[in-house]
């Protein structure tokens, strides 16, 4: 049967509308204001669209966009993962589109071409358009309820209405997505395909788009991987048949599996070569942690039970196979059910992977990121075989119900999981005509001096406007040339000239604000939202931590620390920001106004000045 494609552009044009939500609203909020900067639907979004520009620039594929080094810089997740920044730096540095522009528009043009592979996907299992058009909706917009994430959380007062629809999220997982749909997509076809060139041609689509994967997202590979594996013992153990043919084609499958796993393996190659010469600090900036647990025993130990949801339907799923099997109304050996069992079983094994590795890295991606996505897939098929079973008018009005449920809910998560972000959106894009400023200096000064951006959130964004490294940001840990205490002597110095000048008041700041204090302080191996066998922070180390503050802070002198030196001040017009720590070694210019920002020159004060 022919796909009426009427479906799927309408499918990619309801998720280009999800995923511009962001820019949209702020366009709104901002009307004839607006800078020119990007929305962003999740903080992380920041370190991702820095290392963007630092590519748009010109700058090489391993280098740090917020200290500015370039030279002997080791491999971190952002430059192993370059196949999705360069899909976008490339054109953009083509084309002369900005870093915040580049950032949104593939955005949108990324969601749109997700609609129509999974409607291309759905489409070529079932045979039929306007259920491709419903799996394809309901795919997309319940997968965050799926990871008992977002939207809900809100509505049920138990917590964050965070993150917009996350595979969203730029340019990772969403161009990540995109390449493991057309995966799938390409493995569906070599399974269907008779003409052996023609196979072949789809077994190396696939494993193109895998290796795709592998360079772009860590969490998406290796889902993709585990489906691959799980499809090709599937069909060793059911050895599925063609009834319309004699002889049976599972060998012929079987080849073609093992062909595209050799493939995958070949792409793993040049990886495994990048990560074995990862920066020291990148194990504990992102949370590798050394288990042997089953998911649902660390889940339940903590008592938040929401997270087992994306696991636990996997299991449902599998009975209610078995149960359809049992009825007759499903064939085991048939190549939709095993691709389906595939998909089923994906979530359990890269949640439970670490039976066998004995390594866990944030297993929440999994469910957050992709993990979902796979069980509402899965549970789309499994309706098909029932539905399949109601073809009558009642059949075709209950998918047109759901699929103006699931926009529904789609808009739901846009607007409860975007708001929170209203009024850092509008800062980041005020900021936009100081960072202006910045670049036309930049083009006079042969070493770009160092920034220093009391307000964190500004800070963050800095580098993803202008190309000036700063003196400390929350994400600067991300990138792989600084070392944990090199970038908490930076710390030690950004709440210093921030007016901080003893334990007491690192004491308190660290119990106000205890996600900073963790992530900053102690790193991010220390979250157990991360890591779930992170050991909690005792009083004790908070104290220490206090402690170790004050000591550094009356020691310190920045000639000491030449890599350090301010330049550059940037702080709102309406703080009353206490400079006096800052005053004690540098001078500062008159301030430029730009916005509802200041910007001011400094230099380093003489010892005889200081005195």
């Amino acid at each position: 049967m022919k796909l009426n494609w009427r479906y799927g552009l309408i499918v990619a044009l309801i998720l280009t509308f999800f995923s511009m939500y962001p820019q949209l609203r702020l366009w709104y909020i901002r009307g004839s204001e607006w800078q020119g900067h990007y929305a962003y639907n999740d903080p992380d979004e920041v370190a991702y669209a820095a290392y963007l520009r630092s590519l748009i620039d010109g700058k090489p594929r391993r280098n740090d966009a917020y200290t500015g080094r370039e030279d002997d810089v080791d491999e971190s997740f952002l430059s192993i993962q370059f196949a999705a920044p360069y899909t976008i730096a490339i054109p953009a540095r083509i084309l002369g589109i900005s870093a915040p522009t580049a950032f949104w528009l593939s955005g949108a043009i990324a969601a749109f071409l997700i609609g129509l592979s999974l409607f291309w996907l759905i489409g070529q299992i079932t045979k039929n358009s306007l259920f491709a058009f419903t799996g394809s909706l309901f795919v997309m917009c319940f997968g965050p309820i799926i990871s008992s994430w977002g939207a809900i959380l809100g509505i049920l007062g138990i917590g964050d209405p965070h993150p917009f629809h996350p595979i969203f999220r730029r340019y990772v997982p969403i161009l990540a997505f995109l390449a493991f749909l057309l995966a799938l997509n390409f493995v569906w076809l070599m399974l269907e395909e008779t003409n052996q060139k023609r196979r072949i041609l789809f077994c190396l689509l696939s494993a193109f788009c895998f290796s795709y994967c592998v360079f772009s997202y860590f969490y998406i590979w290796t889902a993709l991987f585990a489906l691959f594996i799980c499809l090709t013992l599937l069909w060793l153990i059911f050895r599925p048949q063609d009834e319309n043919l004699e002889q049976p084609l599972w060998k012929r499958d079987i080849y073609a599996l093992l062909a595209l796993l050799f493939g995958c393996l070949i792409s793993l190659i040049p990886y495994a070569i990048m990560l074995a010469n990862r920066a020291h600090s990148t194990d504990q900036v992102s949370g590798l942690a050394s288990t042997r647990e089953p998911y649902l025993k660390m889940i339940f130990s903590e008592g938040v039970y929401a997270k087992a949801l994306t696991e636990l339907i996997c299991y449902l799923l599998l009975i209610i196979v078995v149960w359809l099997f049992a009825l007759k109304i499903i064939k085991i050996r048939s190549r939709q059910t095993l691709f389906t069992l595939s998909l089923i079983l994906t979530p359990i094994v890269t949640l439970n992977q670490q039976i066998i590795t004995s390594k866990i890295l944030q297993p929440f991606h999994y469910q957050l990121y992709i993990g979902n996505y796979v069980v509402t897939l899965a549970i789309v098929l499994v309706f098909w075989t029932v539905w399949q079973r109601l073809q009558s008018p009642f059949s075709r009005r209950l998918l047109i119900e759901i699929c103006i449920i699931a926009v529904f809910w789609g808009f739901v998560e846009c607007y409860y999981t975007v708001n929170p972000f209203d009024s850092v959106n509008v800062l980041r894009d005020e900021s936009v005509p100081v960072a202006k400023r910045l670049t036309e200096l930049a083009r006079t000064e042969q070493k770009l001096g160092v920034v220093f951006v009391p307000n964190v959130e500004q800070g963050d964004d800095l580098p993803t406007l202008t190309s000036y490294p700063l003196l400390w940001t929350l994400h600067m840990h991300v990138f792989p040339d600084l070392t944990w205490q090199e970038n908490k002597e930076r710390l030690y110095q950004h709440l210093y000239f921030s007016g901080f000048r003893n334990a007491e008041q690192m004491f308190n700041l660290m119990e106000r604000q205890k996600v900073f204090s963790i992530i900053a302080i102690f790193g991010w191996s220390r979250w157990t939202k991360l890591n779930p066998k992170a050991e909690p922070i005792t009083y004790e180390e908070v104290i220490n931590e206090a402690i170790a503050f004050e000591e550094y802070v009356k020691n310190f002198d920045p000639r000491k620390s030449p890599e350090t030196v301010i330049s550059y001040i940037i702080v709102p017009a309406d703080w009353d920001f206490d400079f006096s720590n800052l005053d004690k070694f540098y001078e500062r210019s008159k301030p430029e106004i730009h916005g509802r920002f200041l910007l001011y020159r400094t230099k380093l004060k003489s010892q005889n000045q200081e005195n």
